[in-house]
């Protein structure tokens, strides 16, 4: 398969939008005073022959608290962590682990099969299996000219 280079018009405006939105949702939770509002998620995506592979950082995250969806080609992954009510003491002298939530969207490169997309969660670290679509030369039909 040959790898082509994203041309400027499919991928600088959508990077350049996710990169501001992440931006922007740093700064609002600085300004606010509090960390718990949202958090950063660092993605990796690799490419093998048959699938994309998305590697996400999520520690301290239950598998349920976890929701990924995939649309046309934006891949979108939600985790939100409620505190303990059984926490809510005032017997802390410090506290900083509270509810958390993170969400983060990727444009992959090309289609995928989401329906045989699977998912993996271990030590904090998701792992999401993409089978990319494939359109074989055997698949292809000739078209008449009338």
């Amino acid at each position: 398969m040959m790898k082509r280079s994203p041309s400027f018009d499919e991928f600088a405006f959508e990077d350049l939008f996710a990169r501001m939105s992440r931006q922007l949702e740093e700064m609002s939770s600085q300004f606010d005073g509090s960390r718990s509002v949202g958090r950063e998620m660092a993605i990796d995506l690799r490419e093998e022959p048959e699938a994309f592979v998305a590697i996400v950082d999520l520690p301290g995250y239950e598998k349920d608290d976890i929701d990924i969806s995939v649309d046309d080609r934006l891949l979108t992954i939600e985790a939100a962590r409620e505190a303990d009510e059984a926490d809510e003491s005032d017997d802390y002298v410090h506290r900083e682990r509270r509810s958390q939530s993170a969400h983060r969207s990727i444009r992959l490169p090309a289609g995928v099969r989401a329906d045989d997309a699977s998912a993996t969660y271990n030590n904090g670290v998701l792992t999401v299996t993409l089978p990319k679509v494939v359109v074989d030369d055997d698949e292809s039909r000739r078209i008449d000219i009338e």
